[in-house]
Parts: structure tokens; C-alpha cells; sequence
């Protein structure tokens, strides 16, 4: 009964705010379950053609990479994959990576708002410009940006932009969200069969029969989200980036792996230990201290990523520093 009364007006209204707290209009903004299912559903609607370019970078979410390997097998295109620097010196050093990849032939850049490796925040922006100046979409992975950092999506300048709000925002598992410019909205291919007009962005929606509670629960994120202020809620998760990291700077063998100036970070910080790998490294770090961590070992980085949330205290931080020092000294 509450799916063919209720639902839709109930998730309209979660769009609505979702909307707000973006900056866009809620007819360029889809609830989605997840962030790969958003970019995926902007990849795959593309009418690509043999030839064509994207743009990405190695360091870029692993099932994004996927879905344009696939592409290339199924449609002929090329990727043309940069990587990018660990610890720039300044934007420039970022955007003319992006810059020097686009071609004639390029269809889409892809870029991550927020490193996942390392948590390495890119100028998007500038990006997004150099990219418009060659008449080329952009589109923006923010699954670790959005609820965490403090911008509205239009200001960024991209075409298209897909996250997930379980991660900062705190939602349940299978709630995400994907905007496209309503310029764009047209020229995309729907993934499922649709009867909506091709100039709604409701035609990229279609799900079949879905559990409403998800979908429901964003309203209460976004409340609690807003009683905590995101200006509040990125001036904490910084403090505890900087707490731990800057109390190891000058152990000896450590590696880091993520930008020292604070406006390329937030609460994200990838390191390793010399000499040890990081699946080794993970394994001592919840074996010996029960400390779980994520590790990394790939395009350019090995290490272990620690992430802090709000709730996460000094002490327990204390116990990170701790660890890690025992571990170099052993």
C-alpha cells in the first residue's frame, strides 16, 4: 500500500533536500544506491563511438577504472590514464596533468573530488575549467567528498557528479545520489527500459521495486547533518587528520602518502612503514592493537588508510600514534 500511495512523494522530498544541501535543482539530482552505481550509469549511457578518448587517473576508484576497460573492449575507445603526484606543490601541478591528456578525441574526464587511496582533495574546479575551454563533460567522483567537505556541486563546474551517503553523511548502506547539469540530461542513454521523457533525469531512475526505508533514512542524516553544521563537521575531521598525522611527522620509517597542506586533505590520511607491506601492516595493526585500517598497494601508494569520523576521540588516536611507533621500532 505505502509503495503505490506514499513512496513516491516521500522520496521526492527526500530529492528536495538532498537537492538543497547540493546546490542544484531537484531535477538534475537521482537518488541512487551508491556512487559506482551513479558514475556507472553516466559511462554507460554515453554513446561512445571506436576512437574515442576518456581521461582518468590510476589512482582513481578501482570499479570506475573497471567499467572503462569494459567500454574500451566493447566500443573501441582509449584510455588515457595520468597519475597523479602524491604531494603537489600547488593546483597547477594537478590540472595540467588533466590538461595535457585532453585531445580532439576526448569524450569524458573522469576525476576524483577526493583521492579514495590517499584522500588527496584535487582541484576540481580548475579542472572542470580546462576541461570546458576544449568542450569536454566532466565527470566527478565524490564518494568521499560530499558531507565532508563544504561545497555545493554547480560551483565545481562538472557535468555530471555521483556519490555515495553512507560514507559522510552517515546514511544506511544503498543510499547515493547522481546530479547531471540538465544541459546533459538529454544525451544519456537510460541503463533500463524508461517512459520517461529524455529530457528528465527521472529516465537514469528506474529501479524496479525498492526497499523504501533506505531512501527514507537520508532525511534523518541530512537533519543530523545540519544540526552539526558542515563548516563545524570539516573543522573536526581536520583537527583529527592533523592531530595524528603531525604527531609522527619525524618517525623516521614512515612513508606518507597523502599532501601535507591542509586544503588538499581532510580526514583521510594514507602511511606506510619502510620495508613493511601494507597487508602486513594492516594485519599487525588489528592483530596486535585492534586497530582496523585499509590496505593499499597500488598506483603509487602502499601504505595503510586511516579514517577518523566525528566520533572518533584523541585518545583512541593516541593509541594509533602509539602503534604505529611500536611497529616502526620492531
Amino acid at each position: 500500500y505505502y509503495l503505490r500511495t506514499r513512496q513516491a512523494d516521500d522520496k521526492r522530498r527526500v530529492r528536495e533536500r538532498l537537492a538543497a544541501m547540493a546546490g542544484c535543482s531537484a531535477d538534475e539530482l537521482v537518488i541512487t544506491r551508491n556512487t559506482t552505481e551513479s558514475l556507472d550509469t553516466v559511462i554507460a549511457g554515453f554513446d561512445w563511438r571506436s576512437g574515442d578518448e576518456a581521461v582518468m587517473a590510476a589512482q582513481d576508484y578501482g570499479a570506475m577504472l573497471q567499467m572503462f576497460a569494459q567500454i574500451e573492449r566493447r566500443h573501441g575507445i582509449t584510455r588515457r590514464i595520468v597519475s597523479l603526484p602524491l604531494d603537489p606543490t600547488d593546483d597547477d601541478e594537478v590540472v595540467r596533468l588533466y590538461r595535457d591528456a585532453i585531445t580532439d578525441r576526448t569524450r569524458l574526464v573522469l576525476v576524483s573530488h577526493v583521492v579514495n587511496l590517499t584522500g588527496h582533495v584535487l582541484p576540481v574546479a580548475k579542472i572542470c575549467a580546462v576541461a570546458r575551454e576544449r568542450g569536454v563533460p566532466v565527470l566527478v567522483d565524490g564518494a568521499h567528498a560530499f558531507a565532508q567537505l563544504e561545497f555545493r556541486v554547480p560551483e565545481l563546474g562538472c557535468d555530471y557528479y555521483g556519490t555515495s551517503l553512507h560514507k559522510w553523511l552517515g546514511s544506511p548502506i544503498g543510499a547515493g545520489f547522481l546530479y547531471v547539469r540538465r544541459d546533459r540530461i538529454r544525451e544519456l542513454w537510460p541503463l533500463f527500459g524508461d517512459d520517461h521523457p529524455d529530457d528528465r533525469i527521472e529516465k537514469l531512475n528506474h529501479t524496479g521495486t525498492h526497499p523504501p526505508h533506505t531512501d527514507l533514512a537520508i532525511e534523518h542524516a541530512l537533519r543530523l547533518h545540519d544540526e552539526i553544521g558542515g563548516a563545524r563537521k570539516l573543522e573536526r575531521l581536520r583537527f583529527l587528520h592533523r592531530y595524528w598525522t603531525e604527531a609522527l611527522r619525524d618517525e623516521p620509517r614512515l612513508v606518507w602518502f597523502t599532501p601535507r597542506q591542509e586544503q588538499r586533505t581532510c580526514a583521510i590520511a594514507t602511511v606506510g612503514v619502510d620495508g613493511l607491506a601494507p597487508a602486513a601492516l594492516a594485519k599487525r595493526l588489528l592483530d596486535e592493537h585492534r586497530i582496523h585500517t585499509v590496505a593499499i598497494d597500488g598506483a603509487g601508494v602502499h601504505g595503510v588508510r586511516v579514517t577518523p569520523q566525528l566520533y572518533t576521540t584523541t585518545d583512541e588516536l593516541d593509541l594509533l600514534v602509539a602503534a604505529l611507533r611500536s611497529i616502526c621500532r620492531s
